[in-house]
């Protein structure tokens, strides 16, 4: 059995057991085979994932399914709590599949051809908040990048980390801070508000917003970097 193995398993070792090599793997396949599903999953707005538990063969998360589960992505997922919601039913499912092939129940349904997406590891440039985006865009980056490494953005010249936010209606310039309030910094984006609830400065703890502002105060009309 194989979760979150980094490397593709020479054939000799794929044939070692009797039932051949199983894999858990954090999608619903063919949909994101690859190193960051759950990520991918995150940044691309998918409604929906699950777990695939697979035979694996010579290719990248190739293998024929044996198993699959869907559960709804959750508006407030980050690519934590998804995770752990993820290795919950993971765990479940490889119980009842090694069971099903010990007892002789389960059949390998190849994949189909269609639909098949690659879940690339992240670069570091993924990691920079571009404020041209839509605020529905980098929710999903800011989501994506929770526990790590964090969503990159810059004031004053100063390295901040987004962890945490939420999107709104409105316009302005690109990155310029249009309110502070209780809730969070308003920020305009290429398309709607994003409202920062929690952030961080670089050697610093992650803060809720209101508390993050007690140390480092910003003002309506101040302009986060555009990249």
């Amino acid at each position: 059995m194989v979760a979150a193995y980094g490397l593709i398993l020479p054939q000799p070792v794929l044939e070692l057991s009797r039932y051949g090599a199983v894999n858990i793997h954090a999608s619903l396949l063919p949909r994101w085979r690859g190193a960051t599903p759950i990520q991918r999953a995150l940044l691309a707005g998918d409604r929906d994932t699950g777990i695939s538990i697979m035979q694996m063969d010579a290719g990248l998360d190739t293998g024929p399914v044996l198993m699959q589960e869907k559960i709804p992505i959750l508006e407030d997922d980050t690519t934590g709590t998804l995770h752990d919601r993820l290795a919950e039913l993971g765990a479940k499912l490889i119980v009842q599949a090694l069971d099903a092939l010990e007892a002789g129940g389960v059949n390998a349904t190849p994949q189909p051809a269609e639909g098949v997406t690659y879940a690339a590891k992240l670069d570091g440039r993924e990691a920079r908040v571009d404020w041209r985006e839509s605020a529905v865009s980098l929710n999903r980056r800011v989501r994506a990048l929770n526990p790590s490494p964090g969503a990159d953005a810059r004031v004053r010249g100063l390295a901040l980390k987004i962890w945490r936010c939420a999107t709104s209606v409105g316009r302005g310039e690109p990155g310029e801070i249009l309110r502070v309030d209780p809730l969070g910094l308003r920020v305009a984006c290429g398309e709607g508000i994003l409202v920062i609830t929690e952030l961080q400065r670089s050697g610093g703890k992650r803060l809720p917003a209101a508390e993050f502002l007690r140390g480092f105060p910003l003002s309506a009309g101040e302009r986060f970097e555009a990249r």
